[in-house]
């Protein structure tokens, strides 16, 4: 078994810190990192390399599933993890360099690897199609920053975190991109991110790739994972299509958070690819407070995705295929969302609602999914062309340090679009553990679904949609040093 000298680096640094007692980050519960230690301000370059600090993390995460009505099983384990190193800063400039590796230790199944679904993200498809390797290393972060006062400037390779795109690291590596990012906050309770977006990683990627094109198989059937071939890509929009038309698929970002009135928080996004998409989300949230420590907090969103040329050579479905679709050029559509929180200091119950206009399926594939927070459970696509979703979720946190969450979402989908599929219901079990085993820096995550669908709808073509249905099992562990 081949496993890279980054990963026994990363566990030898581990050891020599072992006894090291301050805590320098910690893990949010969506697993993004949150600093408690930044380097500081120094004095001269030579500072500003030996007073930096570095990060570790050492993760793994283990896939146990099965479906209905194939031979697609399989149990996935994958080992890895990441060091940061993060400069001082001299005269508010500084650096970063984040560098992430995942290694499959254990295979179990004859499922083709390009079948795997949620274990998928642990490799890269187009290396096991290359190389067979089931190693990916990469560097996912090396950027240039500013900071001053209330201001944040970012050049190179980052993660960004806004309503439109995220890290989304519930696997082993982020989903990270390239380009430009300023932030500029707090002003009157208002919090904004400009971004100019070049490139893009997925989690399953070695290197960066196009932010909107998907890769062209013609001299290579590999390169269908070479570039962007998320779940949520229109797989019309390709390569070989923005260089005949001399498109370059860049990503301009404005992202506003306001809380400037009390218990009201405002977020607006409007984001564009020119000559291909552009996109307005807003939403909006009030929590109100009904005595104890009881509180109330509807929340409200509109997104709205516009066609601004890509119609002429790619429709609106995903995966291109049209049947049950009205207007097939059209990739305008929009979709709203509503949910209630009920909050104490032991348990929150949320009920959320998501509606998909019956126009074009939206196409994200930057992993901040439409209907998060809302009606999206684990593994789940719900922002298809007319889709209609319901999600009851409750949070309890009467143990501390532990979370329980328990979700049941109903997915109502289009029978006659032949591409989407058949209806279901799912249910998913998540535990927590912000101190496993009594370690202050040991995360542990547990998490199980039964999905549910219908075998036997009848599509527009008079066929049968195939079954949904299948059950997983997820555990992951985290080690922060």
């Amino acid at each position: 078994m081949r496993t890279p000298l980054l990963t026994f680096t990363i566990a030898f640094t581990a050891t020599l810190f072992s006894e090291e007692t301050l805590i320098k980050h910690r893990l949010k519960s969506d697993k993004t990192i949150k600093y408690r230690v930044s380097p500081k301000s120094v004095e001269s370059l030579s500072e500003a390399l030996t007073e930096g600090i570095f990060y570790g993390r050492i993760r793994s995460n283990s896939f146990i599933y099965n479906r209905d009505g194939d031979d697609n099983d399989y149990v996935i384990s994958a080992f890895g993890g990441s060091i940061i190193y993060r400069s001082g800063y001299l005269n508010g400039f500084g650096f970063t360099t984040a560098l992430y590796t995942s290694n499959n230790l254990l295979n179990i199944g004859d499922i083709p690897f390009d079948k795997i679904k949620s274990a998928k993200d642990t490799f890269s498809r187009y290396l096991v199609a290359k190389s067979g390797s089931y190693s990916l290393n990469t560097i996912g972060q090396i950027f240039l920053e500013y900071r001053g006062d209330g201001v944040n400037l970012k050049v190179g390779r980052f993660l960004i975190e806004s309503m439109i795109t995220s890290s989304n690291d519930s696997k082993m590596i982020p989903n990270a991109f390239e380009g430009v990012l300023l932030k500029v906050g707090n002003l009157y309770g208002t919090k904004l991110q400009v971004g100019y977006l070049t490139k893009q990683k997925l989690r399953d990627h070695s290197n960066f790739h196009h932010l909107l094109a998907y890769g062209d198989s013609e001299d290579d059937p590999a390169n269908i994972w070479r570039e962007n071939d998320d779940s949520s890509m229109n797989r019309g929009i390709r390569v070989s299509e923005l260089k005949s038309r001399g498109i370059d698929d860049r990503m301009v970002i404005f992202d506003i958070k306001n809380s400037y009135f009390e218990d009201t928080t405002v977020r607006f996004n409007y984001s564009f690819l020119d000559r291909l998409l552009s996109y307005s989300i807003f939403e909006i949230n009030r929590a109100f407070h009904i005595g104890g420590d009881i509180t109330i907090i509807p929340s409200f969103k509109v997104m709205y995705q516009f066609d601004n040329g890509v119609g002429e050579f790619a429709n609106a479905n995903l995966k291109g295929d049209i049947r049950g679709y009205r207007d097939v050029s059209s990739l305008d559509t929009n979709m709203f969302a509503s949910r209630v929180d009920l909050t104490d200091r032991n348990f929150r119950v949320r009920f959320g609602y998501s509606r998909v206009a019956d126009k074009a399926d939206f196409i994200v594939p930057w992993r901040a999914f439409p209907s998060r927070g809302y009606t999206r459970a684990m593994g789940q696509t719900n922002w298809y062309a007319n889709t209609e979703s319901y999600m009851v979720r409750g949070d309890l946190f009467t143990l501390k340090d532990i979370r329980f969450t328990v979700r049941y979402a109903i997915q109502n989908f289009d029978d006659e679009k032949v591409a989407v599929q058949s209806d279901s219901r799912v249910f998913t079990f998540d535990i927590l553990n912000r101190r496993f085993l009594g370690f202050d820096n040991l995360y542990m995550k547990l998490r199980f679904a039964n999905v549910i669908g219908d075998g036997n709808t009848i599509s527009s073509d008079g066929l049968i949609k195939s079954d949904p249905s299948y059950r997983e099992a997820r555990f992951e562990l985290n080690y922060l040093f």
